[in-house]
């Protein structure tokens, strides 16, 4: 049995991640500052002996002792990280600090959940783990990627000179059940208006796209890469390589649903990228990992969890 932390642990992926942990046998200790992350995501794992919540902002310091850290704490969805862009930003920077710190103390194993978005608005598609990115540091998203661009940057300066064991994983996008219905992310945007009969917004010309990966397949690639060996460092794409519009995902959505709903079109937001793929080579040559669930068969799950959700608030 492992002592195990994940920081944004009552978020949509750390409440999944925790669950995963449980039954693999081991102690959980979440910590989350419920800004985004839910108390209802997490209260099915409450009475467990073995799971314990903790109410904590990573920008402070955390003495606990861990065996292993899994870092998910951030905003992750445009509205909820331009809320607050500073806080933002603090999270990713002084999050990463204190929790590589904790790390370094304990000789913990510790696992950065980094994002698609370090390569910004790509001018090399799909996007490789070599690609160094194409980020406005002076816009609205900048908060949010250059936050997670500097956490890897700090993971590997802990590794090169403290010889802390890190993992970096850079998640595209992923959805399924205990996504915040107002995260503004697409999916979960599509499935709320579509099951209330409302218009579905899309923001450009809809031709822009996206890889979407399933929420358990996402779990998986997480935890092969902080279970492989100490010398793969990483950073390794864990995400769907299959690419739609998003168009394509409005309509398949609208069918899916059984809904009247219209698709209406409102402007591009700033710095919003026209593509994104990852290549996933290096996922399945180091930890064996590539997603099983195809994206019809995870939105009608995502669907049925929304649906259950809009009953229970009636």
């Amino acid at each position: 049995m492992k002592r195990i932390l994940v920081t944004g642990g009552a978020g949509f992926l750390g409440s999944h991640l925790c669950e995963r942990l449980l039954s693999r046998g081991h102690e959980v200790l979440c910590v989350d500052n419920l800004f985004t992350g839910r108390k209802a995501n997490i209260a099915h794992l409450l009475d467990n002996p073995y799971f314990e919540f903790m109410r904590h902002d990573v920008t402070f310091p955390l003495y606990v002792e861990v065996d292993e850290i899994y870092n998910l704490a951030c905003p992750a969805s445009p509205i909820h990280y331009q809320f607050d862009p500073v806080q933002t930003t603090k999270t990713s920077v002084i999050g990463a600090i204190n929790m590589l710190g904790l790390a370094k103390r304990t000789k913990a194993k510790i696992l950065q959940a980094s994002t698609s978005e370090v390569y910004g608005d790509p001018q090399v598609h799909p996007q490789p783990e070599s690609y160094r990115g194409c980020v406005n540091t002076l816009g609205i998203r900048a908060c949010y990627d250059e936050g997670k661009r500097c956490a890897e940057t700090l993971f590997f300066d802990y590794h090169r000179q403290h010889q802390v064991t890190i993992k970096v994983m850079r998640i595209f996008n992923t959805y399924g059940p205990r996504m915040h219905p107002n995260d503004g992310r697409v999916v979960s945007n599509f499935i709320m208006q579509a099951l209330q009969g409302q218009d579905i917004t899309i923001y450009g010309d809809g031709l822009q796209t996206r890889s979407f990966c399933y929420v358990d397949d996402l779990i998986e690639g997480m935890e092969l890469l902080m279970n492989s060996r100490d010398e793969f460092t990483g950073p390794v794409n864990i995400g769907n390589p299959g690419e739609f519009t998003i168009k394509q995902l409005a309509e398949k959505v609208i069918s899916l649903t059984h809904s009247s709903s219209q698709i209406i079109y409102q402007p591009l937001p700033q710095d919003d990228p026209m593509q994104r793929q990852p290549i996933i080579e290096l996922a399945k040559q180091e930890l064996n990992w590539q997603p099983k669930v195809v994206l019809e068969e995870g939105l009608k799950k995502t669907i049925a969890y929304f649906q259950q959700m809009i009953i229970k608030s009636k």
